[in-house]
């Protein structure tokens, strides 16, 4: 295994700004006893795909395609314990979970009144849950397929399970955040700060989540206590609307991505930026908007990957701060994921394609295309046997990783 990413990078340190373009269940239990405690009881033009353009691939390598949806899918995600389910959910006002092997409805979950944009498994797939823009958040049991719990809050960003609990956890645009107790409902509120509540992501420990703000802000929450242990702003801050956070397991880094194009590494027990990684390239950028959309830890190498608007896929040496690989795409990047257990990265762009990276070599791998329009989310199972995407071409495809598509 190679070096832990702690090692050979002081944590303390002051902030350094790398250049991209120089470097060619004791933890739920503990949560639980915090709400009781609280009295809470049970183209450049080269080939920039704009969003909303049609794509018309010339083969389609998809194993199912669910096209019960009336328009673009915004959300989808794999059920993590049977990685025999899939949810997803659409500017139809509509979410279904649905069967991988056959793509057959099995629940539909019905009563949102505006765009279905976050849909999520609980850690045991025994709950779904699914909210739309407008703020309407629903619980159901997949057994049952009953509706078990709703609330309506302002309108919504996010939505996140805990890793090891029944807790739910929201963020809006007005800046406030909920948790809920489920099924029972106990609530606690996590007051914002007059902005929004862009993206946030309850860290490993289950104790703490990171959250980004529309004003560059990010902030370290204490779930149980319900307030902000650290907080980045001013010049630690980005310059920028926050776009995407990720939790390294070591439950210390996290790492941010923003509209200002750029990434910063935070040790979440210090609040200090450890390091901010500039994303930019001017000779790739040119004049177009640019911004970093995905950011993601590898969970066995100390590698870090963002992914940019322009359609640049950067691999980043945690304790080098250096840039290892820069792969370009055709088009924008939306998504990125990190195989779990070698050292590759899945990406999902606005051309509708999903390609496979190796972080070794800075290589494509394989490709898998089939969507009409751009991919708006994707989602791998935990045994990696599937990958599972939502498109603005109103359909949902689930591509097999175990027969590679035919350039693979």
């Amino acid at each position: 295994m190679d070096t832990p990413p702690d090692e050979g990078i002081d944590l303390n340190e002051d902030i350094e700004v790398i250049e991209l373009d120089d470097q060619l269940q004791d933890v739920a239990d503990q949560l639980e006893d915090g709400l009781e405690d609280l009295g809470m009881e049970d183209d450049e033009d080269d080939g920039e795909a704009a969003i909303g353009a049609q794509v018309r691939p010339d083969r389609d390598d998809a194993h199912i395609i669910f096209s019960k949806h009336t328009g673009p899918v915004y959300c989808v995600k794999i059920d993590p314990v049977t990685c025999s389910m899939g949810v997803s959910g659409g500017e139809d006002d509509k979410a279904f979970v649905w069967r991988l092997t056959d793509g057959e409805v099995l629940m539909q979950c019905s009563g949102h009144k505006d765009s279905v944009t976050c849909a999520a498994f609980s850690h045991d797939s025994i709950y779904v849950a699914t909210g739309d823009m407008a703020g309407m958040v629903k619980v159901w049991k997949i057994d049952t397929k009953q509706e078990v719990w709703s609330f309506e809050c302002s309108d919504l960003e996010w939505l996140e399970w805990h890793p090891e609990s029944h807790i739910l956890m929201v963020g809006t645009t007005e800046g406030d955040m909920w948790l809920w107790k489920i099924p029972g409902g106990s609530t606690k509120t996590f007051q914002g700060h007059g902005c929004a509540s862009n993206v946030g992501k309850i860290m490993p420990d289950g104790k703490r989540a990171c959250v980004g703000y529309e004003d560059g802000v990010v902030k370290i929450w204490d779930l149980k206590a319900a307030s902000a242990v650290h907080t980045m702003s001013g010049h630690e801050a980005h310059e920028a609307s926050v776009t995407s956070v990720d939790c390294h397991p070591d439950n210390v880094l996290v790492m941010t991505g923003s509209v200002d194009v750029t990434s910063k590494l935070i040790n979440s027990n210090t609040g200090k930026a450890v390091v901010t990684f500039n994303c930019k390239i001017p000779e790739v950028d040119k004049d177009q908007e640019n911004s970093v959309e995905a950011v993601g830890f590898s969970n066995i190498q100390p590698l870090a990957a963002t992914g940019t608007l322009t359609g640049v896929l950067c691999i980043w040496d945690i304790p080098k701060q250096v840039a290892r690989q820069q792969c370009k795409h055709e088009a924008g990047i939306v998504r990125l994921k990190w195989d779990s257990s070698l050292p590759l990265v899945y990406t999902c762009s606005l051309d509708g394609i999903v390609q496979l990276w190796d972080a070794r070599s800075g290589k494509s791998e394989a490709q898998w295309v089939g969507h009409q329009a751009e991919i708006l989310d994707f989602d791998i199972s935990r045994d990696g046997a599937h990958l599972v995407t939502g498109s603005g071409d109103q359909t949902a495809r689930l591509f097999s990783l175990q027969s590679p598509p035919p350039d693979r």
